[in-house]
């Protein structure tokens, strides 16, 4: 017989589990303690296979993973202030069905083929709370366990078999794995052999999965203006933002580059109402002697609503390329059923109106190069957009050579934001075996080769500057663009059997017999 816990035992589980769900948001930039993703989830899991039930560790499993969210995306309270609070508390829903396999697979004393299948079912059932939250309207996929390993070589290499899927998967397995090693010896070898698998398979693809084959390079600028007060004169902050870019960029001169690319948001008016901007970048296209990737911010002349596009500007003025962004970001670009959340602008910077999305992903054509190389195809993306793995992987199944990112994260200037949303092009990068350029109107700014390796120096958030660099270009491509998402879709087929037998063996469970009523007595 279970002995039912005391009072007070269960009243410290609550906040021990809002603290256990937070600890994973360590291993992310800023901290960037990749290490501390492998143990992260030892203590929330220790937690939850000691719930003395299924409701308990349902509600330890909500909670630690409200914690999660909100350390993840605290970078968010100034813009959201306690509206962050209802977020959380409905994104850490998503993680209770994990809690409940944590508990079933892992609680007591698991024999060793219980304990094998937790090695498979634990991190699957991880996977499916990371792939829910990935969708747009919830969020998108920030803060995915496998993204805190963006500067470990090894995991990237998993990255272009798997994606950042696969790697989610393995890291929570070794978590797993601890968690048997710690409190069942009769599961060592189980949990012994799931970490010695996870090394193997690590190994087997550092050793044996070719990397991207480099073929030619290519010479990009980044234009970083860096934090722009509005003037004294009454300039405003965009005009201010559009002359500090212009007179960065005219430092380029001279130095052969092919490309040049300004942050999100660099031009703040439609080119075709505002014919002068269009005349300056055009000046300052054939000055360089390269295209002017720039993002235009602004209400359509040709259209309704403001639109964030990234518009590729000639020596001629415009060249027709562009794109609208497609995936805008729930809050901060548009309020989701506005009619009930709206209220959210009062208590925070919601946006005040909604942004208008773009039609589909497009791919540019950058002119053949001066000394006779043909042109190089762009595939980019604004701002959050880089965090989805499937958008990049469609750009490079389309052809592009050279993903660029353009990003702007000042209103997070000084909180983890800006580092974490640079990582991303490392993965982005290893996934598609293309290289990734993340250019910011305010740091921080980083380029990766087509492994996920930074290519010199990333431009830091105190840096107003224009920078050069070389950036090799590739061919070829990676299993995980050749077939996909598979992990996930393995994982939802292991939970799928899961439940099946589960639920044959229910039904194969005798009803319990009726009990017999009490025997009447008779007094005498």
């Amino acid at each position: 017989m279970v002995p039912v816990p005391s009072g007070w035992f269960l009243r410290w589980r609550a906040p021990a589990a809002v603290a256990a769900g937070a600890l994973p948001a360590l291993a992310f930039p800023a901290p960037a303690l990749w290490w501390f993703a492998y143990v992260a989830l030892v203590p929330w899991m220790l937690l939850l296979r000691s719930a003395p039930s299924g409701r308990r560790a349902a509600l330890e499993g909500w909670l630690g993973g409200a914690g999660f969210i909100v350390a993840v995306h605290h970078w968010l309270l100034p813009s959201l202030h306690v509206f962050l609070l209802p977020v959380a508390a409905l994104l850490g829903l998503l993680w209770i069905p994990w809690a409940l396999l944590v508990r079933d697979l892992l609680g007591g004393l698991p024999a060793a083929r219980r304990a094998g299948a937790a090695l498979v079912l634990v991190p699957a059932g991880w996977l499916l709370s990371e792939l829910a939250r990935s969708w747009q309207g919830l969020g998108g996929p920030w803060g995915l366990l496998g993204a805190s390993q963006w500067q470990v070589p090894p995991a990237l290499r998993l990255a272009s078999v798997g994606g950042v899927w696969l790697v989610s998967l393995l890291v929570v397995a070794v978590n797993c794995a601890l968690v048997l090693l710690i409190t069942v010896p009769g599961a060592r070898v189980p949990a012994l052999a799931g970490v010695t698998g996870c090394a193997v398979l690590t190994g087997v693809v550092w050793l044996w999965v070719p990397r991207p084959e480099v073929s030619g390079g290519l010479r990009v600028a980044v234009v970083q203006p860096g934090l722009v007060a509005e003037a004294g004169d009454g300039t405003s902050g965009p005009e201010q933002r559009f002359a500090t870019g212009e007179r960065l960029t005219r430092t380029l001169a001279g130095q052969r580059v092919d490309l040049v690319v300004w942050g999100e948001s660099s031009v703040g008016e439609d080119l075709a109402a505002r014919p002068d901007l269009a005349r300056r970048l055009a000046s300052l296209s054939a000055e360089v002697g390269a295209p002017l990737l720039v993002n235009v911010d602004a209400r359509r002349a040709d259209g309704p609503g403001i639109r964030k596009s990234a518009v590729l500007v000639g020596a001629e003025g415009p060249t027709g390329d562009r794109y609208d962004k497609m995936r805008l970001v729930p809050f901060g670009e548009y309020v989701p059923a506005r009619s009930l959340l709206g209220w959210a602008t009062a208590v925070g910077k919601a946006a005040g109106e909604d942004r208008v999305s773009g039609d589909g992903p497009v791919v540019m054509n950058l002119p053949a190069r001066p000394d006779g190389r043909p042109g190089v195809r762009l595939g980019p993306l604004v701002c959050f957009e880089s965090a989805f793995p499937d958008m990049s992987r469609h750009l490079t199944r389309d052809g592009a050579g050279l993903l660029v990112a353009q990003s702007a994260t000042s209103t997070f200037q000084d909180s983890w934001a800006p580092a974490q949303h640079a990582s991303l092009a490392a993965l982005r990068a290893a996934e598609d075996g293309r290289p990734v350029l993340h250019a910011t109107l305010t740091g921080i700014s980083a380029v990766h080769g087509p492994s996920g390796e930074r290519i010199g120096a990333a431009l830091p958030t105190s840096a107003s500057t224009a920078a050069v660099y070389e950036v090799p270009l590739s061919r070829g491509t990676t299993l995980y663009v050749r077939y996909g998402d598979w992990p996930v879709a393995a994982a939802l087929a292991a939970l799928a059997a899961y439940c099946a037998a589960q639920g044959v063996r229910a039904l194969r469970r005798p009803a319990p017999e009726p009990s017999s009523p009490p025997a009447r007595t008779t007094r005498g």
